[in-house]
């Protein structure tokens, strides 16, 4: 089972601005994330650029357009993530529990955590083939 821990996006990581003092907060995403590397559980992690950097691409009808960033709301954006593998829901769980605090300890946020699909959600959804087409690329 996969899951992200899902980093939400402040005011301040949207203005691209680390805290005063950076340095105690990395040191404690280092020693999380080599937890997690010793324990077979990291998949990925990484931090993301503010939204100025980015654009959406918008979807109406059959027709497609960018739409450059900054995007507003900064609550609904992502800063971050880390990428886990898990036995268990419950296991997932406890290693999220143990997350440093994004913003610095003290500091009110939240992450969020999602399950990712895998192909074998999809059986009976779509056709075999097409899950080995999947699969031959390297996704789960």
């Amino acid at each position: 089972m996969r899951f992200m821990i899902i980093v939400k996006a402040t005011a301040d990581s949207e203005a691209g601005r680390f805290p005063p003092n950076p340095e105690p907060l990395f040191a404690a995403m280092a020693a999380y994330h080599e937890e997690l590397a010793k324990a077979g559980a990291l998949l990925d992690a990484s931090g993301l650029q503010p939204s100025s950097t980015g654009w959406r691409v918008q979807y109406d009808g059959g027709k497609r357009s960018i739409v450059d960033g900054p995007f507003t709301e900064s609550k609904e954006l992502i800063a971050g993530y880390t990428l886990i593998q898990a036995r268990s829901r419950e296991e997932a769980m406890e290693w999220t529990r143990r997350y440093p605090n994004p913003v610095g300890e003290g500091v009110q946020c939240h992450i969020e955590v999602r399950q990712l699909y895998e192909l074998e959600d999809f059986e009976g959804k779509i056709q075999p083939q097409t899950a080995d087409r999947f699969r031959d690329m390297g996704m789960q």
